[in-house]
């Protein structure tokens, strides 16, 4: 069955709740204080099945004073009855309802000329053609204009059947999107506990989904679901629903929060909008104007900063950052309202383009640039787009999750694709992190110039300390693991333990360092199982303190020299102690520190550093006071 949302918006007492209570039988006016005075205050709710076809009607105030309330019911919204009294015609909250839903984008609805039986046929052929002047340019141009009785029932079966026409052609929400659903009311039922309702805007909730209450991050479990007073296991997207939930009091919940999953999305306090003022406002907006931000169905207080100028002239648009006095939730894609802080009257509203923007300069050139990049971008574009924003940050798969609103299908096709083309890169590292090619070809050019700097000033060292690089740049470990496997895969750099160097980096000695590195590889060969310390070689060396611990670093990198405790062995004794073990371990496999001794003729004091060798390099086991050799 499809579902279809229904907004009314119109004037006060142009029977907008009459209209809902004939179409539907129900009447959406639920406030003791709303029959009491006969006016519509909140928003209110009723459903009507027309064939394979659910409507959900979200009937509002027309009073001037709660458009507030009128602007939390107009979200969700999938076509709007405007509604406009045949003995009236159009009336100044008609005006201001109009302009909110055509700010807000709302794509196709009818007109509803009601208490057509109070003027005669001239007087509604009049009414017609006011109202056709007043849509016309905008979504309703072209649209139904349909005079109805809520007291004769003239009319009421026609608007059914347009209605079920426009549902037709509408698109449905998307229930393959990430859920949302935007809470408009919350109150408690003895034995259940709390219950939120709102429009579920995109995807589906199940029981015992794990969810969040943003902002605020208040963390819960959908405990029951109800839609359109129905009991069920699944909700999805364009219906009204009830959600009760778990362990959670009233207190902690109300209009203006948002439920969506579990540790996915976050709260914001700055927003990168496109902001169009309304051609009938009577000033311009200026920097840092004070306004109120309607989205979804919060209100927050927000300063406005203009970028790339210094006022917003009525009738147009300019691209602006939002900076919040408390946090809310929102996408990019989507639509909002400002309101003016006094007298509150509505002045414009637009499109979120960044949800989690950084702080901007007012004339911050590159903000504009990415930001007009951004709002023309498709879904694919978008993603990458984020990601080469973040630079040599990268971005993991939570960020771009949360950054877009993408659900998972989504994102891992298009990231694959972009990975595909080259245009992004993945690490494999847990959680897994995204970087742009851009980020990696500056990367590797700030790698190149570090590695290569370090060998000119340093050409008898092999390398340079991998850790050394990643705090020089900046890199956030799995980005640095990225781009040096990538070099690594590339032939450009070569990693050997934790030493970093450029893959056409040779160590090129003069023919006096050559010839103090053979005579040092020569004292330490000498001496066999015998072996020096550091310092009681380098005692004999008539050359520079620091060159000669460079060069005897060159032969313990080339594997000729090893440190073991506070002895250096030449390789070559090391290896002749390995084929003696080999040979005794043909004999006996058992090997306590007198048989090694005797073995190797080394004394205690050379054979316990090079036993803890040999445990350490698994030639050996320790077993009590003996040995065994594997």
């Amino acid at each position: 069955m499809k579902n279809i949302i229904v907004g009314t918006a119109g004037h006060i007492d142009h029977g907008k709740t009459s209209l809902v209570k004939a179409l539907t039988g129900i009447d959406a006016d639920r406030l003791k204080e709303e029959k009491q005075r006969g006016i519509t205050i909140d928003i209110g709710f009723a459903d009507l099945v027309i064939n394979d076809c659910r409507f959900g009607f979200v009937d509002v105030p027309g009073h001037e004073r709660f458009v507030k309330n009128m602007l939390a019911g107009a979200h969700g919204i999938d076509l709007v009855m405007l509604v406009i009294a045949a003995d009236e015609a159009v009336m100044p909250q008609t005006r201001e309802h109009f302009d909110i839903c055509k700010l807000l984008q709302i794509k196709t609805g009818l007109t509803v000329l009601t208490k057509a039986d109070l003027v005669d046929e001239e007087l509604l052929e009049l009414a017609k053609e006011e109202v056709a002047g007043f849509v016309s340019n905008s979504f309703l141009a072209d649209a139904p204009i349909l005079p109805v009785s809520c007291k004769t029932g003239q009319g009421i079966e026609e608007l059914k059947k347009e209605l079920l026409k426009l549902a037709s052609k509408t698109t449905s929400k998307n229930a393959s999107a990430t859920p949302r659903l935007p809470i408009d009311r919350a109150f408690t039922i003895k034995g259940f506990g709390t219950v939120v309702t709102g429009t579920l805007t995109a995807g589906e909730l199940h029981l015992a989904d794990e969810i969040d209450i943003l902002p605020g991050r208040v963390q819960t479990k959908v405990r029951g679901l109800q839609v359109h007073n129905l009991a069920t296991d699944k909700a999805i997207a364009g219906q009204r629903t009830a959600v009760n939930l778990q362990g959670i009091s009233l207190e902690q919940v109300g209009r203006g929060q948002v439920l969506v999953p579990a540790k996915r999305f976050e709260s914001t306090s700055m927003l990168d909008v496109e902001l169009e003022l309304l051609p009938n406002v009577t000033k311009s907006m200026n920097q840092r104007t004070r306004v109120r931000l309607h989205h979804d169905t919060s209100e927050v207080m927000a300063r406005v900063v203009l970028l790339g100028g210094m006022e917003l002239i009525p009738g147009q648009k300019m691209f602006a950052q939002l900076r919040l006095e408390e946090p809310t939730f929102a996408l990019p894609g989507d639509r909002f309202i400002v309101r003016s802080y006094s007298p509150q009257i509505t002045i414009g509203g637009g499109k979120i383009i960044d949800t989690l923007p950084n702080k901007h300069r007012l004339k911050d050139l590159k903000a504009i640039d990415w930001l007009n990049k951004l709002i023309n971008a498709n879904q694919v574009e978008q993603i990458a787009l984020f990601i080469e924003m973040a630079g040599a940050k990268g971005m993991s798969m939570a960020a771009i999750a949360s950054r877009t609103g993408f659900a998972d299908a989504l994102l891992n096709k298009e990231i694959g694709n972009l990975i595909q083309s080259g245009r992004l890169l993945k690490s494999d590292s847990q959680p897994a992190y995204l970087l742009a090619k851009t980020a990696y070809e500056q990367l590797k050019t700030e790698m190149f110039k570090i590695m290569k700097d370090f060998h000119k000033r340093e050409p008898l060292q092999i390398g340079i300390n991998r850790e050394e690089v990643r705090e020089k740049i900046g890199f956030i470990p799995e980005i640095f693991k990225l781009v040096l496997d990538r070099l690594t895969v590339e032939k450009l750099v070569v990693s050997e333990k934790d030493i970093l160097r450029l893959a056409s980096h040779q160590i090129s000695l003069s023919s006096e360092d050559e010839q103090a590195k053979k005579q040092m590889e020569t004292k330490f060969k000498e001496v066999g199982f015998q072996a020096h310390t550091y310092d009681e070689v380098m005692k004999d060396f008539r050359i520079d303190t620091n060159k000669l611990r460079k060069i005897y670093q060159l032969l313990v990198n080339e594997q000729k020299l090893l440190k073991i405790g506070e002895f250096v062995f030449h390789r070559e004794a090391i290896n002749e102690i390995l084929s003696r073990i080999k040979g005794q371990k043909a004999k006996n496999t058992k090997l306590d520190v007198a048989t090694f001794k005797d073995l190797t003729g080394l004394s205690r004091k050379y054979a316990i550093p090079l036993l803890e060798y040999l445990d350490l390099q698994k030639v050996t086991r320790r077993v009590g006071n003996d040995r065994e050799i594997l």
